[in-house]
């Protein structure tokens, strides 16, 4: 049994409310800052000028920690926000244009992380839903091609705070795995065999990341994919749960393209039977997933695997958002090879114009797409 904290006591009524990142004010029913974008997992009770402080808690990428606090002083003014994308009138602090009421739209549904120039992740809305239920989360050592951390959790649509938990689960993975270093093994199958182990510890630790981001009464639990990949030099060990994938893109004359993971779906469990790729991801419940993290999660163990890599290319770790308009392999390292010739190699340019190119294929779904360049 985990053992929790017990809930933060309920807010005055009527008291001020502040975001803990930015000091902007909000109200206890948002769940992301309007002003800086920071999750808000507690909002917390303003602290009156000059009064004393104890411990606050404070957001630090996706992670609550303490820090001790004197007096406090009087929160900051929000930075004035971009005009309404409408009407070009002001937004107001509740992110609503003050002229035509239309709603700004949210940091959380758009964004893009790039921590060397070798790895990047875009991660998108899309056209459809109201609102980003993907996460991604990359980490990576500044030498291109010496290792790299590439995570997506797609957050549940049909339950509720899933924005949330996915980001909090991928973020939680990427801080297991970046501390997961095989030091000392110089054997590429012990090296493989640690990773996979780590990548088992980290689709927990984000599991219990997505249970600590849902209601305790919640009927309808958060709940998300996870798929996760290392690159260490030539060697690349996955893991995931759920249906999104993991693809190596060779470029192209250099080698075979290779899905690297295998879906928990029903549209898998139909292909195992003998139905044609095509029929079965195009299907009835095609998109049903047999394997989730959640609190009603069942098996939270991913499927692992590990390749050693001999030529140039693309990792690629992506949510169905991408892959449900080009799922194959083959016809997936295509894509890349034509956008690239477009964008360069840099991949942030190729992430955000592969899902600039899924949300004109009608982006139905969020989209995450994260990539590692092999040299």
């Amino acid at each position: 049994m985990t053992e929790t904290s017990p809930p933060a006591p309920a807010p005055t009524p009527g008291a001020r409310l502040t975001c803990p990142s930015c000091g902007a004010e909000v109200t206890d029913a948002e769940r992301f800052c309007e002003a800086c974008g920071a999750p808000l997992s507690p909002t917390t009770e303003a602290v009156a000028p000059g009064g004393a402080g104890a411990e606050s808690p404070v957001e630090l990428s996706g992670r609550v920690g303490a820090t001790a606090v004197g007096a406090a002083p009087a929160p900051p003014a929000p930075a004035a926000g971009p005009p309404c994308t409408s009407c070009g009138g002001v937004v107001d602090a509740d992110g609503y244009c003050t002229t035509c009421g239309t709603k700004a739209p949210s940091p959380r549904d758009h964004y893009v992380e790039q921590p060397a120039t070798w790895v990047a992740a875009v991660c998108d809305r899309g056209i459809r839903h109201h609102k980003n239920e993907d996460a991604t989360a990359v980490a990576a050592d500044p030498e291109p091609g010496s290792r790299a951390v590439l995570v997506v959790c797609d957050g549940v649509s049909t339950s509720t705070d899933s924005d949330v938990a996915a980001l909090a689960g991928a973020r939680t993975a990427r801080d297991v795995l970046v501390a997961a270093r095989a030091s000392g093994l110089g054997v590429a199958a012990s090296r493989a065999a640690a990773l996979a182990q780590s990548l088992g510890v980290a689709s927990a630790q984000a599991n219990e990341a997505v249970i600590a981001n849902t209601a305790p009464e919640s009927d309808n639990a958060a709940s998300c994919t996870f798929a996760a990949a290392v690159l260490e030099g030539d060697l690349v060990v996955f893991g995931t749960v759920g249906d999104s994938r993991v693809y190596w893109l060779p470029d192209a004359g250099a080698g075979d393209p290779l899905q690297l993971s295998v879906d928990d779906s029903m549209a898998q469990v139909r292909i195992e039977m003998g139905v044609d790729r095509v029929e079965a991801e195009n299907g009835p419940q095609a998109h049903a997933i047999t394997k989730w993290l959640g609190r009603d999660s069942t098996d939270v163990v991913p499927r692992t695997g590990s390749i050693a890599l001999g030529v140039p290319g693309w990792l690629m770790v992506c949510s169905d958002g991408l892959w449900n308009y080009c799922s194959s392999a083959a016809d997936l390292q295509a894509l890349v090879a034509t956008t690239q010739a477009e964008t360069g190699a840099d991949p942030l340019p190729l992430a955000r114009a592969l899902v600039v190119w899924a949300n004109a294929q009608g982006g139905r779904d969020n989209i995450s797409v994260a990539l590692a360049r092999h040299a």
